[in-house]
């Protein structure tokens, strides 16, 4: 006849068990945060090898010197800020009428357009600085989908550590030559993504922007007059604030989170911006007078409530982005505004940069 076991014996055995499992489990966890930390090792050793590729490549390059301009003598105490948008230029993107050369033409005519429009408002104000918002897809990549590397004129290393550099220094020393401060907000875009599509998928410190942003920060290092803003952490990386005023408060991000199928998504937009709003309202954002984005390639406005939004182009030609996904035929284009601090934009222009 078979022992009974008692309810203590049974007792112990489901303790004895349950320590086990426990002990397993722990073994599991500490096994896996090995894992995790070496992953995290990798990423480091990637970015860091980036870097250094970058500072190596500086050290051989005589950067010229950027003369500062002559301070504006006008006695009128109405003042402007230029705030031209950056965004969509997706460097090294290889087309019939489009590649690195073209880009970087359009990008360098863009900055002596922008001067050009500045001193059109310096006709009746003072406009002595310049606030760039960059909205990301500054280099167009190298793993966003398969046989991309088929489609690009250079690699994603040389993007970033190479032409964009080279690119992004011309643009902002030709405003330095002509505004007394400029401002750099930078955000990341998705063509920055190493690895896939989404930026969710792995950690922003990897994202090809942020690393040409991180990198023309150090370029710039010994110049007084630039200031870069570029947005830290995982939580919060995907946007900044533009804090140029109480009533020129520029919420900054891509945009390839606003969801859509059929054109620029103005339901997206909404829903978006109201929720962001209500966010600030309740203090868990930091509040905003406007917006802008980038990615769909269109530029638009619109008027959500209260708050004036800005969707950018792109320096492509004829792009096929736009062509496919949104059926428009988007030139190659860039907003430039002009703010007063304490009314809001005064002045927009649509820049054409195709001549």
């Amino acid at each position: 006849m078979p022992k009974k076991t008692n309810h203590k014996e049974l007792a112990d055995l489901l303790a004895e068990a349950e320590s086990d499992r426990i002990k397993d489990l722990k073994s599991t966890n500490e096994r896996l945060l090995k894992q995790i930390d070496k992953l995290k090792d990798k990423k480091a050793d990637m970015i860091e090898a980036v870097y250094q590729g970058a500072r190596d490549g500086m050290s051989t390059l005589t950067l010229p010197k950027i003369s500062k301009p002559a301070k504006s003598r006008k006695s009128t105490t109405q003042e402007e800020i230029c705030v031209p948008l950056l965004s969509d230029i997706q460097l090294a993107k290889r087309t019939p009428d489009y590649d690195s050369l073209v880009a970087e033409e359009r990008v360098i005519r863009y900055a002596h357009k922008i001067v050009k429009l500045a001193e059109i408002q310096r006709a009746t104000h003072k406009v002595e600085k310049c606030a760039v918002l960059c909205l990301g897809d500054i280099v167009e990549g190298e793993l966003i989908f398969p046989g991309q590397s088929h489609l690009i004129d250079s690699s994603l290393y040389r993007q970033v550590t190479v032409d964009g550099p080279r690119m992004m220094h011309s643009f902002l020393s030709i405003l330095l030559e002509n505004f007394q401060e400029v401002d750099v907000y930078w955000v990341i875009g998705n063509h920055g993504a190493l690895g896939g599509r989404s930026r969710r998928d792995y950690n922003p410190e990897t994202n090809a922007d942020r690393m040409l942003g991180k990198i023309l920060q150090t370029m710039f290092k010994d110049e007084k007059r630039i200031n870069f803003i570029i947005p830290e952490g995982v939580d919060n990386h995907w946007y900044t604030v533009a804090n140029l005023g109480e009533k020129a408060k520029f919420f900054c991000f891509h945009g390839d989170n606003i969801r859509g199928s059929m054109g620029v998504p103005f339901y997206g937009y909404n829903k978006k911006i109201l929720g962001w709003k209500a966010l600030a309202a309740n203090g868990l954002m930091e509040d905003f007078t406007h917006a802008v984005a980038g990615h769909y390639h269109t530029p638009t406005s619109l008027y959500i409530n209260d708050v004036r939004v800005w969707v950018n182009g792109s320096t492509e030609s004829y792009n096929s982005y736009a062509q496919e996904q949104l059926a428009s035929m988007g030139r190659p284009s860039q907003f430039c505004l002009f703010v007063k601090p304490d009314k809001g934009v005064t002045a927009e222009y649509l820049v054409n940069l195709e001549e």
